[in-house]
């Protein structure tokens, strides 16, 4: 019978910590969305920079050890290459395909009632399946269609990170400050999830 690998934890302070584990990995996770929100301003970087955010969320998660701007940037470097960069190229369609939904939902135009509330789901679907892709290890990582299938396979998980997805959009409208650091419990949910994902069937 195989057992899912343990994944260190410390429960006890290390001398001159002010808070605990738990509290440093929030933190790592708030500097992992501002490194993010970073990478992610030329826009085709930005499923490369999930990927590191992920892979940067896991090892602290793992190791206990701080997320870095150099490591995070050795992670970023590592992932970007022509196809990622193309799988960026996704992001600005799914932005105008919520722009014409806005448009859609304000018009009188026939049928609008119902391809809106579509086009909603649609991009909520492409999203999660997306932020999965970005959670994968190797040797499925970045893989949209991994990605699709995790999602379709695991349906609690794809809820769970929908979820997380629009509260990121309804922070991100109610108060714009926090855009720069929703990268990172995105980044967190999505990793999550897939941690999740993986450990079921061993648990089983």
């Amino acid at each position: 019978m195989s057992h899912a690998p343990t994944v260190p934890h410390r429960d006890r302070r290390e001398p001159g910590e002010v808070f605990g584990s738990g509290f440093s990995l929030f933190a790592d996770m708030l500097l992992v969305g501002l490194l993010t929100s970073l990478a992610c301003l030329p826009v085709v970087t930005a499923p490369a920079a999930f990927a590191a955010a992920s892979e940067s969320l896991r090892r602290t998660a793992h190791d206990g050890l701080p997320v870095g701007f150099v490591a995070y940037a050795a992670r970023l470097r590592a992932h970007l290459s022509l196809r990622t960069l193309a799988a960026g190229l996704l992001v600005p369609v799914l932005v105008l395909l919520l722009l014409v939904d806005g448009a859609l939902v304000r018009s009188e135009l026939p049928g609008a009632a119902v391809v809106a509330p579509a086009l909603a789901l649609l991009a909520l679907a492409a999203t999660v399946a997306g932020l999965r892709a970005t959670a994968l290890e190797a040797p499925h990582r970045l893989s949209v269609r991994e990605g699709l299938v995790r999602s379709a396979a695991d349906p609690g998980g794809a809820l769970l990170l929908a979820a997380a997805v629009l509260l990121a959009a309804l922070l991100a409208w109610s108060m714009p400050l926090l855009i720069p650091l929703l990268p990172g419990p995105l980044a967190f949910a999505s990793t999550v999830v897939d941690v999740r994902s993986a450990a079921a069937p061993q648990e089983g």
